[in-house]
């Protein structure tokens, strides 16, 4: 990716001595992976694991997302406990066993800082690891900081709502498919919604970013993970997501994940590849096979979710390979767009039936806000 020049824009994780003094004298926990980094004035940046540990800082455990502290791991796959080599710091996964901190885990702390790069995307998991660290902190009664990052999606705000019961890690909150909000807004709005079991509440402070402009494009210098490798993967990441509850391949096993789409049973087409393992994919769908498809890494950025091409993928799907997966419902949060896709409805219909949603959740949402709306 390339590297966002810090001129303006400042990342919670830099305003290092507006939270030194949360931290003096206190045991730490962080909940951080490869997006947790701190900007030097030459263009590079430092792990804010070495920059706290720099600063003197007690960082006793560091608590990792789906994909591991260095986001290597495939989606979904399982992630051990393990200790980081460079520091000796003790890694405690929260996609392995536990998706959610220990009470015994946190009882050598007296603080939790979470800092990690979200994308504004509901199906995209770290929220939901944010939503489970809170109610850790919650029922131990520690405080919790969030050092926040722009959203690069946060310019819009669309898609179907969160139906409740498809309630799943991949879906926790009655929010739409892309939300438009910062994690630390994000944040907020879990503690001020009574979105944590048993009306707890999490004792929260969110540091902010400085010159933060919702509307801005912002270049992520690091993949947030290992299947999202650039700025265009990110942005077409809330469309192209949907194919990861159906039969399609997404670009998986590319080097173009969530920028193409194709199948081995599609139409024979100018555009074709074949899915290989690769980082970020040991096992892609049609792995080996010649897919034709959708190119789609030349597309402008997106200021609304495109359902054309999922309706295009099943318009191309023989009746006998059953294009939608029993987690289709699970990624979209509602059955009814299955049920509008096989009725034939276009993605103008269907994108008709999300408005009611998305006006209530804008009403909610703007309680949240730390930055200047839409």
């Amino acid at each position: 990716m390339v590297k966002v020049a810090q001129t303006q824009l400042v990342v919670a994780a830099n305003r290092f001595g507006d939270l030194e003094p949360y931290l003096q004298g206190k045991r730490i926990g962080v909940v951080a992976n490869q997006t947790s980094i701190v900007f030097k004035k030459n263009g590079n940046y430092v792990h804010l694991i070495d920059s706290l540990l720099l600063h003197k800082v007690n960082v006793v455990k560091v608590f990792t997302p789906e994909h591991g502290f260095r986001g290597a791991a495939d989606a979904g796959e399982s992630v051990e406990n393990d200790i980081d080599m460079k520091t000796g710091i003790s890694l405690i996964s929260l996609y392995g066993k536990n998706r959610k901190p220990s009470q015994e885990s946190l009882d050598s702390l007296d603080l939790m800082v979470f800092d990690i790069q979200d994308v504004g995307v509901r199906f995209y998991t770290y929220i939901s690891t944010l939503a489970y660290v809170m109610e850790a902190c919650a029922e131990k009664g520690i405080e919790l900081i969030v050092l926040d990052r722009p959203n690069p999606n946060g310019h819009y705000i669309d898609g179907p709502t969160l139906e409740m019961a498809n309630f799943s890690f991949v879906g926790m909150h009655p929010i739409p498919l892309v939300y438009g909000m910062t994690i630390g807004e994000y944040a907020q709005m879990i503690n001020g919604e009574g979105w944590l079991p048993n009306n707890l509440h999490c004792k929260l402070r969110v540091l902010k970013l400085i010159n933060y402009s919702r509307n801005s494009e912002y270049s992520l210098p690091v993949r947030p993970s290992p299947n999202l490798p650039n700025d265009v993967a990110i942005n077409l990441y809330p469309s192209l997501g949907f194919f990861e509850g159906t039969i399609i391949n997404a670009g998986r096993g590319t080097e173009y994940q969530f920028q193409r789409y194709g199948a081995p049973f599609f139409p024979v087409a100018d555009f074709s590849y074949t899915p290989q393992p690769n980082f970020g994919s040991k096992n892609p769908k049609f792995n080996g096979s010649l897919c034709y498809g959708v190119d789609l890494s030349k597309t402008k950025r997106l200021e609304q979710v495109n359902l054309e091409w999922l309706i295009d993928a099943y318009n191309k799907t023989p009746v006998e390979n059953k294009f939608f997966g029993s987690s289709f419902t699970i990624h979209a949060g509602t059955q009814l767009i299955q049920q509008q896709i096989e009725s034939g409805l276009s993605a103008a219909q269907i994108r008709e039936t999300w408005k009611a949603g998305i006006e209530n959740f804008k009403k909610i949402r703007k309680k949240y806000l730390l930055y200047p709306d839409l």
